[in-house]
């Protein structure tokens, strides 16, 4: 479901579940066939009786509904919560280990892989829980907290922590997640998606091949007015630390 209101109504859960279903061959090359995906896609059936769970749950069966979210962790290791708000076009990838909480609201063709929360960061009753837009993708292992939003478009890097709102189109790398300036990544696939979320800036390496091409600026000065420079760390083993320095200047 798009989290845009003047969008169309949500369609009906075997159309939600066709697009699920048909969504995979799209994000995973491994995918061979339908009846492979719907019997041994661990991400599907866990979307697929969430969504199942979620109808429950605003219909107001809550135990039954917390239930068949118990059943689907118990079979696929991936935590939905009933109450979370899942758009179209779903994918969770290997899916070993997502949490998603309660008050989480879920774009169109946003992309999760394994290891992924989207968790809470208080004990309130009310929104508490990510908004993740649509074409999100997010990297294994990434945590992002609290009742944020990131934008559409958004790629959260592996194991980052994202705790602030994040524009639309940008990608966030780091712990804490910190905005970096996304390079150009492949082309768009047939459903307009963009899955490189690791092609991305090394911030920490460029802030050293600065610092390096700083330095030599430096002891070139220092050269030019006679001064002896040996080029020689006292702090550090010259032939480790200096030569991997050397290596970031080339960068």
């Amino acid at each position: 479901m798009s989290l845009n209101p003047h969008k169309a109504a949500l369609p009906g859960l075997f159309t939600l579940l066709r697009e699920d279903v048909a969504c995979v061959f799209e994000r995973d090359p491994a995918a061979r066939s339908r009846f492979e995906v719907v019997t041994t896609y661990p991400g599907v059936h866990a979307i697929m009786l969430q969504r199942v769970a979620h109808r429950l749950w605003r219909f107001g069966l809550r135990y039954p509904a917390r239930f068949l979210s118990w059943l689907a962790r118990l079979l696929t290791n991936i935590d939905i919560h009933p109450g979370a708000t899942l758009g179209r076009r779903f994918f969770i990838d290997h899916g070993a280990g997502v949490v998603i909480g309660e008050t989480a609201e879920i774009g169109d063709d946003v992309t999760l892989y394994h290891g992924v929360t989207l968790g809470g960061t208080t004990w309130n009753k009310g929104k508490r829980h990510p908004t993740l837009q649509d074409g999100v993708v997010v990297g294994a292992g990434a945590k992002i907290l609290g009742a944020i939003t990131l934008g559409e478009q958004v790629r959260v890097g592996a194991n980052s922590v994202v705790v602030k709102d994040v524009p639309a189109h940008k990608t966030v790398v780091g712990i804490p997640g910190k905005v970096v300036t996304r390079l150009d990544a492949a082309d768009h696939n047939s459903l307009g998606l963009n899955l490189d979320h690791h092609l991305i800036p090394d911030p920490v390496g460029k802030a050293i091949a600065c610092l390096m091409e700083r330095i030599e600026v430096l002891e070139k000065t220092l050269q030019a007015r006679g001064e002896a420079v040996d080029g020689q760390c006292a702090a550090c083993d010259a032939d480790d630390l200096c030569g991997t320095a050397y290596k970031f200047r080339k960068v």
